[in-house]
């Protein structure tokens, strides 16, 4: 066992390996910093030697340090994670599109769990799962402060076993048990389909080779139509929950021409870190294009629809997206664990922040003809320790305005009629309209960058 001196120099060491060298206008404060920091390493290096030496009971010193870990992060936001070896190996595979679980993506509100959005056509929505669903225990131990990488272990495992969770939803009485077997979780990124000419595509998350996918989806979509040029798409990112960057940056550059800004990432105190522009070749030709949106909408899905929002290319319909305006990096340390870590905030091109507003919508488009929906959806001004919105750099005549109903002129189309998705259906009336030539034509996107 380490003495309380080798556990202090060992913590000191690693500090001073992870601090960045100051510059000279900085350096006093920050050595003022670090002195504060080593001397409370100091007490937690006691407080771990007291722990090792006289608890009741052996302890795991790797269980230990994990904790001490988790907790440090837990007083950051609510995206930055650590998570163990186990965890993290899952992490990396869901990026791929295939893992074994039950499909439920989760956040943390106040001290309980809540579902941010099922994955379609997965355990947890053929179950029943619904957005906004409260995750009270899971096989009969209650989620109440269970740190969030917990959460996701005791849910993910192998294919065939039963996992039991208690749920509370608006209108239960009471919380209600549901017996859920997890699957094989393929996560087929993209889906399409085409009603009269106007295809419609999916997209359930970004992961690698989403873009890719999509490319093959609409010349397949293309081909169907008997190789004439679409009429118009429905891009729906509806409960895409985001995903990896890059994907969100390669979507976005479907249909944008060359060398126009998509997204811009800046970090500690404001430096741009990093600008992502869109290429020449392979736009896609410009027929109309909705992105249909709605409060499940988040992080790699705000990027596309910022962007293209932002130059005209799309019409954002649906509801207020989730507001998710920050961007993590993913570290694998030596153990085989893995640190989600914030670094940085990303923007719109015109320079707006989504950080906890989210997108607004150009056309405001209920879940149901009633203008009903599910009440307070969960979104990111609502989790614990989120970054406040911070003032945009946007000027005023570039903040979109309040979101209003669709046109007048757009009129129920006899091909979406048997819809039972109200918002498809009024995606699709809007566009038909638009290639007849009844309603309001997306602008198209200038070349000119802000």
């Amino acid at each position: 066992m380490r003495s309380l001196h080798s556990w202090r120099a060992a913590l000191a060491a690693g500090l001073l390996l992870l601090a960045p060298a100051a510059r000279a206008d900085e350096r006093e404060s920050s050595t003022t910093a670090r002195t504060s920091t080593y001397e409370q390493l100091e007490v937690f290096a006691r407080v771990l030697s007291y722990v090792e030496n006289n608890y009741v009971e052996p302890v795991d010193g790797k269980k230990l340090m994990h904790g001490a870990i988790q907790g440090m992060l837990e007083t950051l936001d609510p995206h930055t994670l650590f998570m163990p070896p186990e965890v993290f190996k899952e992490m990396k595979i869901d990026t791929s599109g295939e893992f074994g679980g039950l499909g439920i993506e989760v956040a943390r509100k106040g001290e309980g769990i809540v579902v941010v959005a099922p994955i379609d056509d997965t355990p947890a929505a053929r179950a029943g799962i619904r957005a906004g669903d409260e995750l009270v225990a899971i096989e009969g131990e209650s989620t109440q402060g269970m740190d969030l990488s917990d959460v996701l272990r005791r849910m993910r495992g192998p294919a065939g076993k039963r996992v039991l969770l208690t749920i509370m939803r608006e209108g239960f009485n009471a919380p209600r048990e549901l017996a859920i077997i997890r699957d094989h979780i393929r996560i087929i990124s993209v889906e399409g389909a085409l009603y009269g000419g106007i295809a419609h595509l999916k997209v359930k998350n970004f992961q690698e080779r989403t873009a890719l996918y999509l490319r093959k989806e609409l010349d397949r979509l293309r081909e169907r139509n008997g190789g004439k040029p679409l009429r118009g798409v429905v891009l729906d990112l509806r409960n895409n929950p985001g995903g990896l960057l890059d994907q969100a940056v390669a979507v976005s550059d479907l249909w944008l021409p060359g060398n126009l800004s998509i997204v811009s990432t800046r970090g500690r105190k404001g430096a741009t870190t990093t600008e992502e522009r869109s290429r020449e070749r392979d736009t896609e030709p410009d027929y109309p294009l909705v992105v249909l949106v709605n409060a499940g909408s988040a992080s790699a899905s705000e990027i596309v629809a910022g962007a293209l929002q932002d130059y005209g290319r799309a019409t954002i319909l649906g509801t207020q997206t989730f507001g998710k305006g920050s961007v993590q990096t993913v570290i694998e340390l030596e153990d085989g664990s893995g640190l989600k870590l914030t670094i940085a905030r990303y923007y719109t091109p015109k320079g707006r922040s989504i950080q906890e507003k989210g997108i607004t919508p150009d056309y405001h488009v209920p879940e149901a003809p009633s203008g009903k929906g599910a009440k307070d959806p969960l979104r990111e001004k609502d989790l614990n320790r989120h970054f406040k919105a911070e003032p945009t750099v946007a000027s005023e005549s570039e903040v979109v305005a309040k979101p209003k109903g669709l046109p007048e002129s757009v009129s129920d189309w006899d091909v979406a009629a048997k819809l039972t998705d109200y918002q498809l259906k009024m995606s699709l009336n809007y566009l038909n309209s638009v290639a007849n030539g009844g309603a309001r034509t997306p602008v198209k996107a200038s070349t000119e960058t802000r």
